[in-house]
């Protein structure tokens, strides 16, 4: 089992519409569509564990809810500093969801 976050991103939200157009024409089958869907949460899961080397750090202002169930943290964040080296972005509200990539590996 992999963590499906990432079909909500562009690249997972056209995949879908691409998906659901192919589906509507009869050219592929639901299940053919649900493999690709799966293949997808797995590949970009990788991806990110084992290709994405860049770190950031960040400070909150105000933390304004946290939530811990099945294994995954969800953090909804209040004046929010991220940190990249030079590069400093400040954002009014973030919601950051974290996941243990180490235990989905499969």
């Amino acid at each position: 089992m992999t963590y499906q976050l990432y079909r909500n991103t562009t690249l997972g939200n056209t995949l879908q519409e691409s998906l659901d157009e192919l589906l509507q024409y009869g050219q592929i089958t639901q299940q053919l569509a649900m493999k690709v869907l799966l293949q997808f949460d797995k590949c970009i899961n990788n991806a990110l564990a084992t290709r994405v080397k860049s770190r950031l750090t960040f400070k909150a202002g105000k933390l304004n809810t946290y939530r811990f169930c099945d294994n995954v943290w969800t953090f909804m964040l209040n004046d929010v500093e991220f940190r990249e080296v030079q590069e400093v972005a400040k954002v009014d509200k973030v919601k950051i969801v974290a996941c243990d990539g180490k235990s989905m590996q499969s």
